[in-house]
């Protein structure tokens, strides 16, 4: 048997908001791995993501659960971070001034990009795994035509930029780690090919965030750093849940439609798990990776091959 292994790495994992996305499985399967997980989460969502941790209710404790019989999730750090800014210097006073960003700041004192990297790596003296899990356009259910440039810009920020600014940040507490270090991203076939209803800006964020990915790998790869992103197939996040739009016969169409639909055309012919992306994630991290940098792996159960799934060919005319 060839173990992953990955006993007494520091992870750092963005973007958990719930016990749902990608980011929480992920999480799950670095510490099934042997990981220390640190949670950076953003500001607003920083009770829920507690009370899950701490929750006796059936359906968390459940979701707290292990893969492959490794125990119950335990984070040994839990810090805010808001990717949208580098530096608090960056944070406008409206922001600041919001009662919850307020509480944090009041608590924490520091959740930016650098402030977090920085606590990580006082506390832990280093980072050997950086996931980044972070997408967001606030008119994502807008066609591109319809997008405003300040969503489009927000969505290029938020979602793609802040792959560069966190490992900027992280960089001298990833560089000299024992076996190198790691940082995997999570992208989606819409940055390479037109998805109907992934508008918002967001399309173009993930084709920033590939090209930017690929750039980054050659600019750490000298300092054995290595960066790749995983292209997931569509899964219904509670993020995922407010994709949706209306065809050209005005019929609604959600996340779900979008999973049957791949699922359908997919070569596995099924949809895939959160916990498929989650291993894979892991496997990326280890040492069984150590000569992958600058990949997309796509874990979509094949669909991105796919040209005209041959159901549909008995619609052409």
């Amino acid at each position: 048997m060839i173990p992953i292994d990955l006993s007494g790495k520091v992870a750092l994992v963005t973007g958990v908001g719930d016990n749902v996305g990608f980011a929480w499985h992920i999480a799950k399967a670095l510490r099934a791995a042997g990981s220390r997980i640190i949670l950076a989460v953003h500001p607003r969502l920083m009770n829920i993501v507690e009370n899950i941790l701490q929750s006796d209710h059936a359906d968390d404790v459940l979701s707290r659960q292990l893969p492959y019989g490794a125990g119950a999730l335990t984070v040994e750090k839990m810090l805010p971070c808001d990717v949208g800014f580098d530096t608090m210097a960056d944070v406008p006073e409206e922001t600041r001034s919001d009662r919850r960003y307020k509480r944090v700041e009041d608590k924490f004192g520091d959740y930016s990009v650098q402030g977090t990297t920085q606590a990580v790596a006082k506390e832990f003296g280093g980072i050997d795994v950086l996931i980044h899990s972070v997408a967001f356009s606030p008119e994502i259910t807008h066609l591109a035509i319809n997008t405003s440039r300040k969503a489009y810009l927000t969505a290029l920020s938020v979602s793609a930029y802040s792959l560069t600014a966190l490992l900027r940040a992280a960089e001298p507490f990833m560089e000299g780690r024992p076996g190198g270090a790691s940082a995997v991203g999570l992208t989606y076939l819409g940055g390479q090919r037109v998805v109907g209803h992934y508008g918002g800006g967001m399309s173009s964020a993930k084709a920033a965030l590939e090209i930017d990915a690929k750039q980054l790998a050659n600019n750490l790869g000298p300092k054995n750093i290595r960066v790749n992103l995983i292209s997931a197939g569509p899964y219904a996040s509670r993020a995922a849940s407010s994709i949706k739009g209306k065809d050209e016969g005005g019929k609604e169409h959600s996340i779900h439609d979008m999973i049957k639909f791949a699922a359908a055309a997919s070569p596995l012919k099924r949809p895939i798990t959160p916990d498929e992306v989650a291993n894979t994630t892991a496997f990326l991290c280890s040492p069984l990776a150590s000569a992958i940098t600058g990949a997309i792996v796509f874990v979509d159960c094949g669909y991105n091959v796919m040209g005209v799934p041959p159901s549909d060919l008995t619609h052409a005319t």
